[in-house]
């Protein structure tokens, strides 16, 4: 598995050759010539856990115009904060991003640590996140593998043990090819990761356009596209519960703060039953036991998590004793505001449901 010296430094010379003419232009990249900041280096990388870089952006420039710094963000309201993150997914990013920004504003006087070890000390911070800020934000050789550089290198290097096996094997590489690099460490993971979205894609492949081609194995063997493998995936467990659409006498409709653990954690939603993954096992439970129900079957709503699918089926509560509703986790708001709230989309499926039902 060793790779020489002359390699390493004949493969860093191509991408960062290429990266000069290609680089993706994005609002949380420092201009050329210019330092990065790293408040928007460190939301960006949350950000962008497990979503695309589509789907970041307008989240990314609504944040920053909202909370210019660190300090600004630290001091907003958490439901803000939350709400501000809705339709982004993952909420737990939400809540360790703005735990971040208080231990940064306030105990580090709002400058993120350099160093890796120091940067896994803070909230929603691990592995990657710390190696992505410290190369890109403090331009520190650090070995930055997110899912575009697993690629490149399981091609490059022909790796044909599937995924996740392989990703030991993987970080392996690409810690020779960035340990101890202080040749450009910041442009060379953002190259790896351009190159990944841009040229050596999941699909189609653009490998006559690769400045890496020459010397890539998996090109070689003409594998790439097969590459890299993955275990087949398991069948994602179904899971079913009610979901309540309860209103009062003035045209407003009942939501509640989620606990903070748990799914969609400290989100405003639509009440819900407990999911179970047995139909047979549902049932109403708390204020709701005793409610009155009108169900209509085809309001039903489908939505796919990480782990599990989920199918909850509209009810209509009737529920006389509206004190039930006193506490701070309790909302009421009026129809017309509902399209405007910051709802997770699960949430905003089933209003729009209604909505829709109910013109």
């Amino acid at each position: 598995m060793k790779i020489s010296a002359a390699n390493v430094d004949g493969f860093r010379q191509a991408l960062l050759s290429w990266y000069d003419g290609h680089r993706r232009a994005l609002p949380w990249r420092a201009g050329r010539g210019l330092t990065p900041d790293p408040y928007h280096v460190w939301l960006s990388e949350i950000m962008l856990q497990q979503t695309v870089v589509a789907a970041v952006i307008p989240y990314f420039q609504k944040f920053v115009e909202k909370w210019p710094t660190i300090h600004e963000l630290a001091a907003a309201n958490q439901n803000d904060v939350m709400e501000s993150w809705a339709g982004l997914g993952y909420y737990a990013r939400a809540r360790n991003l703005y735990k971040c920004a208080g231990v940064v504003s306030q105990d580090l006087k709002g400058c993120f640590p350099a160093e890796q070890v120091e940067l896994k000390k803070l909230p929603g911070i691990g592995d990657y996140t710390s190696a992505a800020i410290m190369s890109i934000a403090f331009d520190k050789p650090a070995t930055v593998v997110d899912g575009n550089v697993e690629r490149v290198i399981s091609r490059y290097f022909a790796i044909t043990e599937p995924l996740p096996d392989s990703k030991p094997i993987i970080r392996r590489y690409a810690a020779a090819l960035s340990e101890g690099r202080i040749d450009r460490p910041g442009d060379f993971a953002q190259g790896m990761m351009d190159l990944g979205a841009t040229i050596c894609t999941p699909k189609s492949p653009g490998c006559g356009q690769c400045p890496l081609k020459k010397g890539c194995q998996g090109y070689e063997l003409d594998i790439q596209s097969e590459l890299p493998k993955r275990r087949a995936k398991k069948d994602k467990p179904q899971k079913y519960g009610y979901i309540y659409w309860v209103s009062n006498e003035k045209g407003q409709v009942l939501f509640e703060r989620r606990p903070e653990s748990g799914m969609l954690g400290g989100m405003l939603g639509l009440p819900t039953s407990t999911w179970e993954a047995d139909k047979k096992d549902l049932k109403h439970e708390g204020v709701f036991t005793k409610a009155g129900f009108n169900a209509n079957k085809a309001l039903k709503i489908y939505h796919s998590f990480t782990h599990f699918d989920l199918e909850l089926s509209g009810q209509h509560a009737d529920i006389k004793d509206k004190k039930s509703f006193s506490g701070v986790e309790w909302q009421w708001i009026d129809t017309k505001e509902l399209e405007k709230l910051g709802l997770p989309t699960l949430f905003k499926k089933f209003v729009r449901l209604m909505l829709q039902n109910n013109t």
